[in-house]
């Protein structure tokens, strides 16, 4: 049988080395406490993280960040030393663990933040001998005899997180030491660059592609960036070389099918005066313009078979020659690919050469549709709405009837498509505050053969589904986003969910196999469907 204690170990190992990448790639402190304390609950089974910080003069605690609130929730609670459990950390300077926090007559729960049958742990954070705050935490699962185990795992967080908290105090006060003019300007440069700022997302497979993306950005290796259209791929090619040793270098991008093969070779290997028709002046390529950088070539899948051997020769050599010229040109280019098409079909059809595919391939990084992440999409709603909001200049707010409206479509044209939706919103709302009946989608969507029965394009099992004819074309299934019926489709998806759940004994794993959905779906729907789970 397998060692609890030992598995437990080993996960806490690799969480401690995430940990320690996000913390050692950090610009914002204050942006990267955050990220740490949703690793913690993705990755650690550690949720509702807390960091307070104490106050220098009346060493009192302040609520600086939480994972699973809105600022606004608990910028202003407090601890004095002594009061509540946070505050008997401060008196006594020990860690605090409980087996079930609701039975410790300390326990306050200002933020209604925790569940009183659950575990809870908070230990101090020191710098230099000196308390800089709290970081607590409460286990996602009942104890399991392990508890000390993990309270010695959330001291090393502490540990670790420690300068964090200090320069996320020094930047919200204003107090930061001065920075000489080069490097304040370098900061500032970086903070604004469109890296991992614009990426969000906390689900599994998302951290997966932000792990890679960290690993892979520090090498010239060959990206091959796949995904269906609108996930995202050109902002994990921009992550890639703005975290890249490139990073001062050139960036260039070409979208390969929004040109013709005759101008792609001149647009991406340049041309000689007189070199055809109406080249009136040598001018340099895409290639000679990334030189000592990065070239990004959107929808490589497009190019033509031709094209596609010219290409080959100049990932393999690193040279070329200009058209209409003699001259070799020896470069030095980093290049990321990317494509929504299936290659190896493509391969195999002879449509798409074999060998450049895998000079392309050398490191895949697959980006999941929105439906298989949903998880993240009240996040990317948010984030999404406040670069709106800046763009409108005013706030904008989703109501929750607006959220779970979002939840429940499936999103075939995935984060562009949400923007759009969004958008279409905020045009339409005079206060900035978008309820479900501001949310307009498209209503329908005809089914792709290549998913599987039943089920349409981009649909998670159980999205309502009608059968209606195509003049012409026979009886043809088609979704149908039966949006204006907002309350009635929730209510009848939540008497769904909690048929599967009765019939799997309330154990959420076994009703997500049932309605063909992965383990965190179905616990989303049970939190934004206020679904009570009964314990059998």
């Amino acid at each position: 049988m397998n060692d609890p204690s030992a598995s437990l170990l080993q996960s806490q190992f690799a969480l401690l080395a995430r940990v320690g990448q996000l913390l050692a790639s950090a610009l914002d402190a204050p942006q990267t406490l955050r990220e740490v304390l949703r690793t913690l609950e993705i990755s650690g089974h550690l949720g509702r993280g807390l960091i307070a910080v104490a106050e220098p003069e009346s060493g009192d605690l302040s609520v600086h960040a939480a994972h699973g609130l809105d600022h606004d929730d608990f910028q202003a609670v407090c601890y004095r030393a002594g009061e509540g459990l946070l505050g008997r950390i401060v008196e006594s300077g020990r860690s605090c663990a409980i087996a079930q926090v609701g039975e410790d007559p300390c326990f306050l729960d200002r933020l209604g933040l925790y569940e009183r049958e659950l575990p809870f742990i908070a230990v101090p954070i020191r710098l230099g001998g000196t308390l800089q705050g709290v970081l607590a935490v409460q286990p996602d699962a009942p104890d399991d005899g392990l508890l000390d185990e993990r309270v010695r795992f959330v001291e090393l967080v502490a540990d670790l997180i420690a300068q964090n908290v200090r320069l996320s105090l020094d930047v919200s006060r204003g107090a930061g030491r001065p920075l000489d003019a080069e490097r304040d300007a370098q900061r500032r440069a970086l903070r604004h660059r469109p890296g991992f700022g614009n990426l969000v997302g906390h689900s599994p497979a998302m951290m997966r592609v932000f792990d890679q993306v960290r690993m892979v950005a520090r090498w010239s290796t060959t990206v091959l960036i796949r995904g269906e259209t609108g996930t995202g791929k050109e902002l994990i090619a921009n992550a890639i070389h703005y975290n890249s040793p490139r990073a001062r270098g050139p960036y260039v991008r070409l979208n390969c099918a929004s040109l013709p093969e005759n101008l792609l070779e001149s647009e991406l290997f340049g041309h000689e005066k007189g070199a055809f028709t109406g080249a009136v002046s040598s001018r340099k390529g895409r290639f000679e313009m990334a030189d000592g950088g990065t070239l990004f070539l959107d929808e490589i899948g497009d190019v033509s078979a031709a094209f596609q051997a010219k290409l080959l020769r100049v990932l393999q050599e690193g040279e070329l020659e200009r058209v209409g010229g003699g001259r070799t040109l020896k470069l030095d280019v980093r290049l990321l690919a990317a494509t929504h098409r299936d290659l190896e079909a493509a391969v195999e059809s002879g449509d798409f050469r074999e060998d450049l595919y895998y000079r392309l391939n050398v490191m895949p990084i697959l980006l999941p549709p929105l439906r298989e992440r949903i998880e993240d999409l009240p996040r990317i709603a948010r984030h999404l709405l406040d670069r709106l909001g800046g763009l409108q200049r005013r706030p904008l707010r989703l109501t929750t009837g607006a959220q779970r409206r979002l939840v429940q479509h499936h999103w075939p044209g995935n984060v562009r498509e949400l923007e759009n939706c969004l958008e279409r919103a905020a045009v339409m709302s005079e206060s900035g505050e978008i309820d479900a009946e501001l949310i307009r989608i498209d209503r329908v969507r005809e089914r792709s053969s290549r998913r599987q029965p039943g089920v349409a394009p981009g649909t998670l099992p159980g999205t309502p589904v009608a059968t209606t004819a195509v003049p012409g074309a026979g009886a043809t299934s088609v979704a149908v986003d039966t949006g204006d019926a907002g309350p009635a489709v929730e209510q009848g998806e939540r008497q769904r969910v909690i048929a599967a759940l009765e019939r799997a004994g309330w154990v959420q794993a076994r009703a997500a196999r049932l309605l063909g959905m992965t383990p965190r779906q179905i616990a989303y729907r049970v939190q934004i469907l206020n679904i009570p789970m009964k314990r059998i």
